[in-house]
């Protein structure tokens, strides 16, 4: 949330989250940035968390940690997205607005979750694996970790990036590389923390005002299942914006472009209860 194309449009004075204005909490979920996860010493033994345990350690952070009793606006995208529906049938009363970006309300499923399939099986199926006991990270997995980004990227981006077989060699090299700095049982564990989200069943609870925004060319959570557009019509005062494809947006990677939505980011925050 702080690389520039979403702090300098969203955090920066004068925009929608100036946070100058506002008191902002940017938390690292269980299994990224410093928080706890297997590469700090337990390895296979680290506790297999899900997305329940991550909404559940950020609202004790909030509410103990913090001793903040009220949240004007909970926001995420990709993963955070996923988390921020959560958050708004899980603790109804706790916030006045819920944004959601990249994401949509059902289970990870179809194209989204055979993905996440194959990268988890390269894993587990990596001879250097050792049931997540290895001392020395294993790479043979990341022969398959550049798929990720092909299905996540929109294709106009891809075709200009590598144009040539030559140029497309390179990029795969460079994914692959970038992805052996990464280790397998912190990528393996996070891979499959998404094995509870199902907010599907419990979207009658939200009472918060609540705006979802994808994009158009999101491969991830594409447009054409509907499944945002059907079940927020669930939701009292729901809005649903949907980012035309075009050769400017970036697939999935449309969310790391907070350019795209800040305009009716602010203009959402103006419909909140006044404070």
């Amino acid at each position: 949330m702080l690389i520039p194309s979403l702090a300098d449009e969203l955090f920066a004075p004068g925009e929608p989250l100036d946070a100058v204005r506002y008191f902002i909490v940017i938390p690292d979920g269980i299994g990224r940035g410093g928080s706890s996860k297997p590469s700090d010493g337990l390895k296979g033994d680290f506790p297999h968390y899900r997305y329940e345990d991550i909404v559940a350690s950020e609202y004790r952070l909030i509410t103990e940690g913090l001793g903040i009793r009220h949240l004007r606006l909970v926001l995420g995208s990709s993963m955070g997205g996923m988390h921020t529906w959560m958050w708004g049938y899980t603790y109804p009363d706790l916030m006045d607005g819920l944004v959601l970006i990249a994401s949509q309300p059902i289970q990870i499923s179809g194209r989204n979750w055979i993905q996440r399939r194959i990268a988890a099986e390269a894993i587990r199926q990596d001879p250097g694996w050792n049931n997540g006991f290895y001392d020395r990270n294993p790479t043979q997995w990341t022969v398959t970790a550049p798929y990720g980004f092909l299905q996540t990227e929109n294709v106009l981006q891809l075709q200009k990036m590598f144009p040539t077989r030559e140029a497309g060699d390179e990029m795969y090299k460079k994914l692959q590389e970038e992805a052996k700095k990464r280790d397998a049982n912190d990528t393996l564990w996070g891979i499959e923390a998404v094995m509870d989200y199902n907010p599907t069943p419990h979207l009658d609870k939200i009472k918060a005002r609540l705006m979802a925004i994808n994009s158009g060319d999101d491969e991830a959570n594409p447009p054409q299942i509907a499944s945002t557009e059907r079940e927020i019509r669930r939701i009292p005062n729901a809005k649903y914006v949907l980012i035309p494809a075009s050769e400017e947006t970036h697939g999935h990677f449309t969310h790391l472009r907070a350019s795209f939505c800040k305009l009716p980011v602010a203009e959402f925050l103006k419909d909140l209860p006044a404070m």
